[in-house]
């Protein structure tokens, strides 16, 4: 996980090619989740998708301000960890209400052919949406989507021309790492 690796490289400069993955990572998940899956359960759910959604998009609220704040934040300042911390329990608290919540609820009610196109659009959704945290963007699905389709080319450009990505020494360096500990 980016969490993992850059909490573990002791390289600032990768550090900050680490933090700029799992932001990427994240901002475009969670963009995805309210675009593609939560007006799936909504629609496939009733009224008990709504209530989840609801509930999903105030956890990914929480996400969105704690990775707004980290995006651009040195890795090395000291409040730098205790936000990363916060935000990984945030991620991981949504994570298991999506695992024991949402998801049972939800393919227990689709064909294997609609999960099926469900995930399929989730991926593509990712691949046009911002890859940055924009807390303040409306999450109602239309005025986000209108959001981010002006938001993601911003974002996807400044990805390109000045934000450092992982190399393939950093990855080599936690797969050495993670094999260590094992």
């Amino acid at each position: 996980m980016d969490a993992d690796n850059l909490r573990k490289t002791s390289d600032d400069a990768a550090k900050v090619r680490w933090r700029n993955l799992l932001t990427w990572t994240v901002a475009r998940h969670a963009i995805s989740e309210e675009l593609v899956l939560y007006p799936a359960m909504e629609k496939t759910l009733g009224d008990e998708g709504v209530r989840l959604s609801k509930t999903d998009k105030e956890q990914h609220q929480g996400v969105k301000e704690y990775l707004y704040k980290l995006q651009d934040l040195s890795p090395v300042v000291p409040e730098f960890a205790p936000l990363l911390d916060t935000l990984m329990d945030l991620l991981h608290h949504h994570i298991e209400h999506e695992k024991t919540e949402d998801m049972p609820r939800l393919e227990g009610l689709l064909s294997r052919e609609e999960s099926q196109a469900l995930a399929r659009k989730f991926r593509r959704t990712e691949n046009i949406v911002p890859t940055r945290s924009h807390p303040a963007a409306p999450t109602q699905w239309y005025a986000e989507g209108l959001v981010g389709l002006l938001a993601a080319p911003i974002d996807r450009l400044q990805d390109w021309l000045v934000r450092d990505w992982p190399d393939e020494a950093d990855y080599k360096e936690a797969e050495e790492k993670a094999t260590a500990t094992t």
